[in-house]
C-alpha cells in the first residue's frame, strides 16, 4: 500500500467494487461533472461498470484510496492516459459522499504524485477539472499543482456548457513528504 498522512492507496478488492458501485457508479450529478462521458444508468455488477471493466494497464491505473485512521474505503484515485514516451499522465479521484469536505483529497493527490513522480518515473502530471470544482481545485493547488489555463466551454453539464480548467505539477517542482 502507498501511504500518505492520512489516505492510502492500494488495488481494489471485490467488496471495494461493490461499495463503490453502490456509491459512485450511479451518483448523476458527481460523475456528468468528472467524466468527459455522457452518463449512463449502469447496474451495479454488470459488465458496464468501469470498476470491472478491463482496463490497459499500461495507461490506466485504479486504486481504491483507504482512510488509514479507520481501515475505510473512502474512494478511488485514478491515473490514466499515461504516456510513457512522453513521460505524463492524468490523475483524478471520487470519494465517497461520508468522505467529502475532510481535506483527504489532497493528501490523495499527494500520494498520486509519489506513485506517478517516484514509482512511475513520471516528469508531468495533469489535472482536468471544471472551474467551479473548489474541491479538486483545492486539492491539487494544495499538493502543488499550478494553474496551466481555462478551456472555455469543454464539457457539456447538466444542459449547458461549461468552463474547465487544467492544472499541472512538473517533477523538477514536486515535494516528496516523507515516505512511509
Amino acid at each position: 500500500m502507498l501511504r500518505g498522512e492520512m489516505i492510502g492507496l492500494r488495488a481494489h478488492t471485490e467488496g471495494d467494487i461493490e461499495i463503490l458501485e453502490a456509491e459512485l457508479l450511479n451518483d448523476v450529478m458527481t460523475r456528468v461533472r468528472s467524466d468527459s462521458r455522457p452518463w449512463r444508468p449502469v447496474a451495479p455488477g454488470s459488465a458496464g461498470s468501469p470498476y470491472r471493466n478491463a482496463t490497459d494497464p499500461a495507461t490506466v491505473i485504479r486504486f481504491s484510496a483507504v482512510e488509514l485512521a479507520t481501515g475505510e474505503l473512502a474512494g478511488e484515485a485514478v491515473m490514466f492516459e499515461i504516456d510513457l514516451h512522453n513521460r505524463n499522465a492524468r490523475i483524478g479521484l471520487a470519494l465517497r459522499p461520508a468522505f467529502r469536505g475532510r481535506r483527504l483529497g489532497t493528501d490523495l493527490v499527494r500520494v498520486l504524485c509519489r506513485y506517478g513522480f517516484e514509482i512511475r518515473g513520471l516528469h508531468r502530471l495533469q489535472v482536468d477539472t471544471l472551474t467551479d470544482n473548489d474541491a479538486m481545485i483545492g486539492a491539487a493547488t494544495r499538493a502543488g499543482f499550478v494553474t496551466e489555463g481555462v478551456l472555455r466551454q469543454v464539457g457539456w453539464v447538466n444542459g449547458g456548457f461549461a468552463d474547465g480548467l487544467v492544472l499541472s505539477q512538473l517533477a523538477t517542482e514536486w515535494r516528496p513528504a516523507d515516505p512511509r
